[in-house]
């Protein structure tokens, strides 16, 4: 390592795939990047969704491998911090080996004990909750469960074969439907009402700045960092992906736009929707992290690009030819059922349609407006609730489309900035490692430690388009008013 230089490794541990980042906190610099894909375990029932997480170790060291081939010496790294998933279930025996394969954030085949858990706990848990999957296995595998002596999740599962010591970070913690979001400890009574003994196979929770361990004599031998490098708390993957947008103090919202879409803000307090439709997470950076999750975002667009067959380019280019509103064709764009708002059996509607209408152009432009309305919709909740918000900051696929961006600056009235990093959740993970690493656990000193490692893009103002997009939320509301009872 150059003596100028200070090397931190951020890993993001996702489901299709790993990457990882080399970051120098002298340069505040990205030097060299990591990436490896895997799949779900096929031949499942239906409705499963398994991953064997030794395919997770093989890919960090891929990623790692790949980082020492573009010149970075690993043996010089101050600290790693890893990302992963949220929601999974890895189940350990006494030995540290894995029990079963992991039961992941997708997997649905748990909806019975997710039913069955809402009625002990007198609330709602969501299936792809990590609690569902633990009542499956205790009620399908009780072999497996009596094997494990400790649960965790996916990234604490990496912390794990880094440090040999067993730990569940606060923030990732506070998905598994068994937690206590305000106080930031783990709900005893639904622990108790889980049953199966579970109190006993839960590790200790440490929370950032804390070290979740260093690395031990094996985890050494198998990754290439040196023996006692500090491992990070680390996180979930949207907690991570906040700090790598810089959305670590509040004001600012974060829009991952994937196939899904996740919306997500830092606050001061935790926040709890009466209506469920926003989660309350703890952050991973002290504080909380409200968070939306719509089911449809690119997926709807791509649907549309693969079915016209032309590129989004050329398809842009098109939609940005029509009037904002789409002239009143409104778009429910509820194609795999929706989250938020609470449709989980809808389908898509579209109304409105006038002749010659069914052009590319305006059936681009109608399913990013959908999109975005929607999204809207959820944003509101955020505002309902007290969450401040004077800045959208833009990840994922979609935040490279410059028509979808100004669509959501107006829709929002509000600056919308994509962010230059595709790699945030990875990128958040070396940003809380290097926090870690300065001992101040204060939000001043993440901030001063992001701010030069979390590059933006040309802000995007609002345009003269935000009275036709007041008028057209209207219409969206009034249409979701009339197809599906839902008001706005």
């Amino acid at each position: 390592m150059n003596a100028a230089q200070q090397l931190v490794v951020g890993i993001d541990v996702g489901t299709q795939g790993t990457k990882a980042v080399a970051v120098d906190l002298v340069q505040a610099k990205v030097l060299a990047r990591g990436s490896a894909k895997y799949d779900l375990i096929a031949g499942l029932p239906t409705g499963a969704a398994e991953q064997h997480p030794g395919a997770w170790v093989d890919a960090v060291q891929d990623c790692l491998k790949q980082i020492s081939a573009q010149g970075i010496d690993l043996g010089q790294v101050q600290a790693v911090g890893v990302s992963g998933q949220q929601h999974g279930l890895v189940l350990l025996d006494e030995d540290g080996a894995v029990v079963r394969p992991a039961k992941l954030w997708c997997d649905t085949s748990t909806t019975q004990q997710a039913e069955e858990l809402s009625e002990r706990f007198g609330a709602s848990v969501p299936v792809g909750f990590t609690a569902s999957k633990v009542l499956w296995v205790q009620q399908h595998e009780p072999e497996a469960w009596a094997r494990t002596t400790t649960m965790m999740l996916p990234h604490d599962y990496i912390n794990f074969k880094f440090t040999s010591t067993r730990t569940m970070e606060t923030g990732d913690a506070s998905g598994t439907g068994f937690f206590d979001v305000k106080q930031r400890a783990f709900d005893a009574q639904r622990v108790a009402k889980i049953g199966g003994d579970l109190e006993r196979r839960l590790p200790p929770l440490v929370e950032a700045p804390q070290w979740a361990g260093q690395v031990s004599t094996a985890g050494a031998a198998w990754s290439g960092l040196s023996e006692g490098t500090p491992v990070a708390a680390g996180g979930g993957d949207n907690m991570m992906s906040a700090i790598g947008a810089g959305a670590a103090a509040p004001g600012v919202v974060v829009i991952s736009l994937g196939t899904s879409a996740t919306a997500f803000a830092h606050s001061n307090c935790p926040v709890i929707d009466s209506e469920g439709l926003i989660a309350p997470f703890c952050g991973s950076s002290g504080g909380w992290l409200p968070l939306l999750c719509t089911m449809n975002a690119t997926g709807v667009v791509e649907e549309v690009r693969s079915t016209l067959q032309r590129d989004h380019a050329e398809l842009t280019q098109l939609a940005s030819k029509v009037e904002p509103g789409c002239g009143g064709m409104i778009w429910l764009p509820f194609h795999m059922g929706e989250r938020v708002p609470d449709l989980p059996e809808a389908s898509g509607t579209i109304t409105g349609i006038r002749k010659g209408w069914l052009a590319p152009g305006r059936l681009y432009r109608a399913a990013i407006e959908a999109v975005s309305a929607n999204l809207c919709w959820g944003i509101d909740r955020f505002r309902t609730l007290g969450v401040p918000i004077h800045e959208v900051r833009l990840v994922g696929g979609g935040s490279t489309n410059p028509l979808w961006n100004q669509i959501l600056a107006d829709m929002l009235h509000a600056t919308v900035i994509p962010m230059q990093e595709p790699e945030s959740g990875a990128l958040g993970a070396a940003i809380q490692a290097a926090w870690s690493l300065g001992g101040n656990a204060s939000p001043e000193a993440l901030a001063e430690v992001a701010g030069p490692l979390t590059p933006c893009g040309d802000p995007v103002v609002p345009s003269d388009n935000v009275a036709a997009y007041r008028d057209f939320l209207a219409q969206y509301h009034r249409a979701l008013a009339k197809h599906y009872g839902v008001s706005g």
